[in-house]
């Protein structure tokens, strides 16, 4: 129970996140794709929507102990979830109802949606608090992409994967055990090696600015528009030289309120790290074809008109390198 976990932490020292989206409830496990979206036609029509949410919600913070959520995200939808007025809708329900102080959506896990979310946020904008996204310094796009959108309607931006799976908290090797489960078994080989070299490049920036290189990924991307705030990953790695997560803690504790890299700084660890291109997106995409998938659907005229208000040409910037 989170009432155990922090027991003797005043609430106003903590921020209570809650997600929504996965029908855990009455859908099997599709595969690979994971649970089904409570969108899905096969379990409710969007007349249940609302009701599914607040479900969800209430048997998330009843499991937690908690009588209401910071913040609650609507995570990983599918196109239904982006697009549908009766889903935010819903949304803002629960925290008209006070579940939740304020709602976001959250993209993922994998990377991508970059147009759905951009449209989704011009469509609902007014009513949406807070989007998560994957940023970091050798991850720039597609998360890049969306901010600028995010700014404009007023919404702010927590980002995840702020450490590229590991790296910047130094205790990743080449070569290192991971556990059984462990998402990071789906990076591509070589990736650990190709990110250190990356990393040594960018050290004399962090070196100059007296910071360590998490603290560097955190800096860099709160130093973007729209950035709020920064969630890296807390990964117990295995082995005797493995930080312990304590420590990681306290390296994040100790992040230096001030900005510390100039514009010119943030720049060059861009460049550095320039992963365009390096992947197939999820969500709305040029390259999709055949049938609608839970997390991967074809590209719209409505999306691509979305893109264009923003500079983003889909065929040029969201599409992989061959």
């Amino acid at each position: 129970m989170l009432g155990r976990a922090l027991a003797g932490v005043p609430r106003e020292e903590y921020c209570l996140i809650g997600a929504v989206g996965h029908d855990f409830y009455e859908g099997e496990r599709d595969g690979p794709k994971g649970f089904p979206r409570f969108t899905d036609p096969r379990l409710r029509g969007p007349d249940e929507y609302a009701g599914y949410l607040r479900m969800a919600a209430e048997a998330s913070l009843g499991r937690i102990g908690a009588s209401s959520f910071d913040l609650l995200l609507l995570h990983n939808p599918d196109r239904v979830g982006y697009s549908s007025e009766v889903v935010w809708e819903g949304m803002a329900a629960l925290r008209e109802a006070g579940l939740t102080a304020r709602i976001g959506v959250a993209p993922g896990p994998a990377n991508g949606f970059t147009l759905d979310l951009i449209s989704c946020l011009e469509r609902f904008g007014e009513a949406i608090d807070w989007a998560m996204i994957i940023l970091n310094p050798l991850e720039p796009w597609p998360g890049e992409l969306c901010l600028d959108a995010a700014a404009r309607h007023d919404v702010k931006v927590l980002t995840r994967v702020v450490d590229y799976g590991g790296l910047f908290w130094g205790d990743v090797r080449p070569g290192m055990e991971l556990a059984g489960h462990d998402h990071r078994k789906f990076r591509p080989e070589g990736w650990i090696e190709a990110g250190l070299e990356k990393l040594e490049r960018i050290r004399p920036i962090a070196e100059r600015a007296k910071l360590t290189p998490i603290q560097l990924a955190c800096q860099w991307n709160l130093a973007h528009p729209a950035v709020e705030s920064v969630a890296p990953t807390l990964i117990q790695e295995i082995g005797p030289d493995a930080c312990p997560i304590e420590a990681k803690r306290v390296e994040l504790a100790h992040l230096p309120a001030e900005q510390r890299l100039s514009d010119e700084d943030v720049a060059a660890i861009r460049e550095i790290g320039d992963n365009t291109g390096c992947m197939a997106l999820k969500g709305a995409s040029p390259e999709h074809e055949g049938d609608e998938r839970p997390d991967r659907w074809r590209l719209t005229d409505d999306l691509a008109a979305a893109g264009a208000r923003w500079g983003i040409d889909p065929a040029r910037d969201l599409a992989a390198l061959r």
